[in-house]
């Protein structure tokens, strides 16, 4: 059985945690979550070390950074140590944040934050139960929340752009 860890903050406005656990649940068997709720971003990697621990096999990190300017350098801060953990433990920490200003209006940052929660969440079980069939979506734009981009195609030959 494996173990997936859930990471969530009491900062964000939103519960991503439950939209993650609700999706993880909704297309997926074979594992138990354990959730971890912190403060703010910046404990996040500590909750990662320590669900690691625990025996996490892989982790979703949900948090919302705030629009200030120091909300910015914690998001960073907290990003830097979520590298950190994962290469420590050559295990997935899935890094969703949702920047408080990304959205127009308080209705787009609650179905933001839902859906990419939810769209991380699907990621997490590819990684753990197929990672090659992350292999098919290489390229291809893909954004988690908001609306796909789609891919560029440049042809090259020897390397080089023509």
């Amino acid at each position: 059985m494996k173990i997936i860890g859930v990471v969530d903050t009491t900062f964000a406005r939103y519960d991503m945690g439950r939209s993650a656990i609700d999706e993880l649940r909704s297309n997926g068997t074979g594992f138990t979550i354990n959730r971890y709720t912190v403060p703010g971003i910046k404990d996040i990697p500590v909750a990662c070390e320590v669900l690691f621990k625990e025996g996490a096999d892989i982790i979703i990190a949900l948090g919302m950074p705030g629009k200030m300017p120091v909300d910015k350098i914690s998001a960073q801060t907290a990003s830097n140590g979520i590298m950190n953990v994962q290469t420590k433990w050559g295990r997935h920490v899935i890094e969703v944040f949702v920047h408080e200003d990304e959205a127009r209006d308080e209705k787009e940052l609650a179905w933001l934050m839902d859906m990419r929660s939810r769209e991380h969440a699907k990621n997490v079980l590819t990684l753990l139960f197929n990672r090659q069939k992350m292999t098919e979506y290489a390229g291809q734009g893909l954004r988690q929340g908001f609306p796909d981009v789609g891919s560029v195609e440049v042809p090259l030959k020897g390397g080089r752009r023509h």
